[in-house]
């Protein structure tokens, strides 16, 4: 008998717990669901396995909550919850489950027939597949479209009274929900219960006292105490002295484990790390979200980043795919992913990179007509020259920046051509021989055409658009062109010379960008320049008292509006899982550890040295994990 698990059709588990978070925004009291298009699951599933049994056995089929249906053992129904028995023989099981509110699941129990990963789901309208499961739903009494969290209680650091109200602050930033009880006798507080009180809550002090413009305050149940789950880190309750409540955070959260640790002699940067750490594992639930406040919503460009921190921080296969399934929804594709163009392109790049981090061929193949039914709908959006557009409407995004968007933009162009690079290795793994070809022949012809249109030689750089005729250079493309092989070495040194370390093109101030353009200065060799603007950049959101890394920074911003974005007072995220990057660059660049193939379990360590007098650091590769030890002359590593 196999691990028995909670069985649903492949994905379904996904999109369902996707929608329950895109939909878990609240702001100022008003929900405010993801304004793309939210993939449903299925209500009619039947679940299929032929057992050719030696003897006479027994099982039961289970539902999830609010489904319906029956099992067909052979030729006879049976309804779920009674014991069946059968064999021995050939004997044919399909469990046919239907339900409304969520998908459907079941869990089959007995010593011969189980629900365990050999099952087929069916579609009725498509061929029979793999059952999706999970490895945090084993149990019979578990329900699959309820996620129950790990809990951890946190106590207030300090406790301030303002003469107005009372200031609760808590150690670190957390996704909690606060919980409030009367200090001492009930009957002491005469008529007042719980949810009298008001909570505002904020990542910072300033939110949290700003009863107008913070974006969360609750009234507590007044049955438990507790406030529902958000980003919290200052708590103020108006109207009431120190000593009459009691507040606690319960920290509410995903136990994945983390499988890393940093120090070295710069405490700066060991604490870079460390913060960064917290960042990434905050933003690491059932899926990745790109912040704990605003927007809690699973975005592509965002995750695709988490990829790369995730493989050297946790390296957790599950959370990976759940946020890669969620993304890509069903087919057919009438839409762009979170309705932005590159970040379309970037769900083929993350799907890359995990197989890159794990080696996951199986997932490749369980995706793949979603993969190559993307490619085909951006395809069809490219025009006479072959380069990607999108639609009117679609959201060219990149970053905030300042780009040339007439026309096409030349970084989708380098997204694109990446996509169709990974696309060809890809079919090469998978043995799709015509589909690496014709993979191949579109970068090459692609390529051609960036070259002609996109690159500069008076500049020495790809500019962002040939219609407007501004030829205005951007950092990003070139970063782009680094990062994805399209530059020859000898373009790479005119980039790094006339763009990336050229103070005239306009800097980027995002963390989400700031990953892209340091690793391309870290594989270009400008590791003291990397390392200077870590210490800088995020040394200085620690410097303005960040516990968490933030959404942007720009240090030129005065103190006061520090926490402002896009127009609204505290509508910046400050935890924000771009922010997390330093653990990525660290580990990939500076202790040197490179996965080379995931699927062998391979890897290369090239450690630089020079930046530390002192390093112990340990990181995951693969199923073991590395110890790395340099006390300025000797290095030892072990595996653990």
């Amino acid at each position: 008998m196999g691990k028995v698990y909670w069985i649903w059709y492949p994905a379904d588990f996904e999109l369902y717990h996707a929608m329950k978070q895109n939909f878990s925004r609240v702001e100022r009291g008003m929900g405010w669901p993801a304004f793309w298009k939210s993939e449903g699951f299925r209500n009619r599933v039947a679940f299929r396995r032929t057992y050719r049994l030696e003897k006479e056995t027994s099982f039961a089929v289970y539902a999830s909550p609010g489904t319906v249906g029956f099992v067909l053992a052979g030729e006879k129904k049976y309804p779920f919850g009674r014991r069946i028995i059968c064999g021995p023989g050939e004997v044919r099981i399909s469990v046919h489950a239907g339900c409304i509110e969520a998908f459907p699941s079941v869990y089959i129990e007995g010593e011969r027939i189980c629900s365990d990963k050999e099952w087929m789901a069916e579609d009725y309208d498509r061929p029979p597949v793999p059952v999706g499961y999970s490895r945090y739903f084993t149990e019979k009494e578990q329900n699959p479209s309820v996620w129950e969290y790990s809990e951890k209680t946190y106590c207030p650091v300090h406790v301030e009274d303002t003469g107005a109200g009372v200031l609760y602050e808590f150690e670190t930033e957390l996704t909690t929900a606060l919980e409030l009880a009367w200090n001492g006798a009930r009957e002491e507080q005469g008529d007042r219960d719980l949810s009298s009180l008001r909570v505002y809550c904020g990542e910072s002090r300033e939110e949290a006292l700003d009863t107008e413009c913070c974006y969360y305050s609750w009234q507590p149940d007044p049955q438990t105490g507790r406030c529902p789950r958000c980003a919290v880190r200052f708590a103020y309750i108006p109207g009431i002295r120190p000593e009459e409540i009691v507040v606690k955070a319960i920290h509410q959260y995903v136990d994945i484990p983390v499988r890393a640790s940093f120090s070295c002699d710069d405490d700066l940067i060991s604490r870079i790390w460390k913060v960064a750490e917290h960042t990434f594992m905050l933003c690491s639930g059932v899926f990745f979200i790109d912040g704990i406040k605003r927007d809690k919503w699973i975005w592509s460009g965002d995750a695709y980043q988490s990829l790369f921190v995730n493989r050297y921080l946790t390296a957790d296969v599950e959370i990976e795919r759940r946020t890669l399934l969620a993304l890509r929804g069903n087919e057919n594709m009438t839409t762009h992913i979170n309705t932005i163009i590159d970040y379309t392109l970037y769900w083929i790049l993350g799907v890359w990179a995990h197989y890159e981090s794990c080696g996951d061929l199986e997932f490749i193949r369980q995706i793949w007509s979603k993969m190559t039914s993307l490619m085909e709908f951006c395809k069809d959006q490219t025009d006479s020259h072959g380069f990607f557009t999108g639609r009117e409407g679609d959201w060219v995004y990149i970053d905030w920046a300042d780009l040339d968007k007439e026309g096409p933009l030349c970084a989708e162009q380098m997204l694109y051509l990446r996509c169709l690079d990974v696309m060809a290795q890809m079919s090469s793994l998978c043995g799709y021989a015509e589909a690496e070809r014709r993979y191949r022949e579109q970068y090459e012809s692609l390529r051609i055409q960036v070259d002609r249109f996109f690159w500069d030689e008076e500049k020495h750089a790809y500019i962002d658009s040939f219609i407007s005729g501004r030829r205005y250079v951007t950092r990003h493309a070139n970063i782009f062109a680094v990062l994805f092989g399209i530059a020859d070495e000898t373009r790479k040194r005119e980039i790094a010379e006339y763009v990336l370390l050229n103070e005239e093109v306009p800097q980027i101030t995002t963390p989400y960008f700031k990953f892209y353009e340091l690793d391309a200065l870290c594989r270009m060799g400008y590791l003291k320049e990397v390392l200077d603007v870590i210490r800088e950049y995020w040394g200085g959101m620690l410097q303005r008292g960040a516990v968490t890394f933030w959404e942007e920074y720009d240090p030129d911003v005065p103190q006061e509006q520090q926490y402002d974005m896009y127009g609204d007072r505290f509508g910046k995220s400050l935890c924000h899982a771009w922010g997390a990057s330093p653990v990525y660059l660290l580990a990939r660049y500076f202790v040197g550890l490179e996965i080379t193939d995931a699927a062998k379990g391979e890897y290369k360590l090239d450690p630089h040295l020079e930046f530390f007098r002192e390093l112990d650091c340990v990181l995951p590769a693969g199923a073991c994990q590395l110890h790395i030890m340099w006390d300025g002359k000797t290095l030892h590593t072990e595996t653990i």
